[in-house]
């Protein structure tokens, strides 16, 4: 049976028209779109469907068969050349040269990399940070969840860059009553993750040479968003495991500051209200949004958390983010923004340009989880469960790493940062070859140094969250048979 082959055929009446068929139909063959020994459509048949002369395809035809590509079958027809393959490599088939792509490689800004390369199944190894226990997620409610959303047709079309209204508004009640933020639904654009809010944040704030202050050490992937064309990142060091909001007169100016005041990470020191109060009336003098992210805020075991700054003075200058990965699960992809109002409309136009709407149907189902009151017994639990387990494991470290490794206790949530003077990657990559997840301390410092040094600061951060008890003793003794073989 001849080829259907006019379907993805243009030709355009403003050009040469031979030219335009032949290029088609040899890149088409070239491709193996056309299989070797497929017949083609007759010249009349292929003209009559393009709008063209007989005789033009009769040419082309007739320089396809000249090349090699095509060859006539007495009685039967015009068939692609059935062993294509060598008419390809040989002098006659070179008529069609085949440039190489890598020519087209945009000259894009190379990003500070993490030192350690995982591919992304790495990322659900146990003790992978901000990897929660996924096992002990109510699943079968959540599928009860999806199954109610799944049929429902209003879920199936378009809806709004700017989230589905109900999930803002369920948001923005949880906000207000549990981190004390100011805010109402239309202040909130629900993103595709963390990450892509604070992508936002950048694409509308920053300007080519423009300075960001950001917490040293700090989260990465802020350094990723913030600094990805060439911004100015500008450390801002930590003291007692904050960051030491005294030292920003010596910073400079700067459009934004990012920070993370509930639970630093990755130490998880705590900021004051004191403390914050002075932030916030630094950032007014100085014309500086702050970026607050509310990181792993539901996870503190002892003491209730400080509201969130944003809530702390009317018009405060700070842009709220946070998101579903860690509370839930890292695949529902969900996560917010809050933005003074006057500053709605343009998040949601750059929201449009740069990705569009986020998955309606996955909205609508973490609308209902919420509402049923299903999230907040889900969070109660795991507060206790990453107690427990966090209580587990420092008391594993202390018994046998004590010599070599000091935890940081702040650091409690849903990590542990262990420090000590050691190559903290090449820990790392060994334990990821035993089956363990983990990440260099020093990787969370600009330039690998800590501040007000010159020296590296090596640890290593443990995401306990994602282990059982026997995966925590296991890691525990693999570090210790690490550091014993060390000259």
């Amino acid at each position: 049976m001849p080829l259907a082959i006019t379907t993805d055929l243009t030709i355009d009446s403003n050009q040469p028209l031979q030219v335009q068929l032949y290029q088609q139909l040899a890149q088409r063959i070239i491709d193996q779109r056309f299989q070797p020994g497929s017949q083609m459509p007759s010249s009349r048949q292929l003209a009559a469907d393009l709008g063209i002369s007989r005789n033009t395809v009769l040419a082309v035809y007739d320089q396809l068969k000249a090349e090699g590509f095509l060859q006539t079958q007495s009685g039967r027809g015009v068939f692609v050349h059935s062993d294509i393959t060598s008419v390809l490599r040989s002098p006659l088939g070179s008529k069609t040269p085949r440039r190489s792509i890598s020519a087209l490689k945009p000259k894009i800004n190379t990003l500070n990399i993490d030192p350690i390369r995982t591919s992304d199944l790495d990322n659900n190894l146990p003790f992978t940070p901000g990897l929660p226990d996924i096992r002990e997620f109510p699943i079968r409610h959540w599928n009860r969840v999806i199954h109610h959303q799944e049929n429902r047709r209003p879920l199936m079309g378009y809806d709004g860059m700017q989230g589905y209204l109900p999930l803002r508004q369920a948001i923005a009640g949880y906000l207000r009553s549990s981190r004390g933020v100011h805010c109402h639904a239309d202040q909130v654009i629900i993103t595709n993750g963390a990450q892509q809010a604070l992508s936002l944040v950048a694409d509308i704030f920053l300007q080519p040479g423009d300075s960001v202050l950001i917490e040293n050490p700090g989260y990465r992937g802020s350094r990723y968003a913030l600094g990805r064309y060439g911004h100015k990142l500008v450390p801002v060091p930590l003291k007692d495991q904050v960051l030491d909001v005294h030292s920003l007169p010596m910073a400079g100016q700067a459009k934004l500051l990012y920070c993370t005041p509930t639970h630093q990470y990755p130490l998880g020191g705590i900021l004051d209200l004191s403390q914050r109060l002075t932030l916030l009336n630094w950032a007014i003098e100085n014309n500086t949004w702050i970026i607050e992210d509310d990181y792993d805020s539901e996870f503190h075991f002892y003491n209730k958390p400080i509201a969130a700054m944003q809530g702390l003075l009317d018009n405060s200058p700070v842009l709220y983010l946070g998101s579903f990965s860690k509370t839930m699960m890292p695949s529902v992809r969900i996560g917010y923004l809050v933005v003074p109002e006057f500053l709605v409309d343009d998040f949601v136009a750059m929201k449009r340009i740069t990705s569009g709407e986020s998955p309606l149907f996955i909205q609508a189902a973490l609308t209902e989880f919420i509402e049923s009151g299903q999230f907040v017994r889900h969070l109660r639990r795991m507060r206790q469960l990453y107690r427990e387990k966090w209580e587990y494991f420092q008391s594993l470290v202390m018994t046998s790493l004590a010599d070599v490794l000091t935890p940081v206790a702040e650091s409690a949530g849903m990590h542990l940062v262990l420090e000590g003077q050691f190559d903290d990657l090449a820990l790392c990559h060994w334990l990821r070859e035993k089956g363990f997840g983990s990440a260099p301390l020093s990787a969370h410092f600009i330039d690998g140094h800590s501040e007000g040094s010159h020296s590296p600061r090596s640890g290593l951060v443990l995401g306990f969250a994602s282990a059982n008890q026997t995966q925590m003793r296991n890691c525990v003794e693999l570090i210790r048979e690490w550091f014993d073989a060390m000259p």
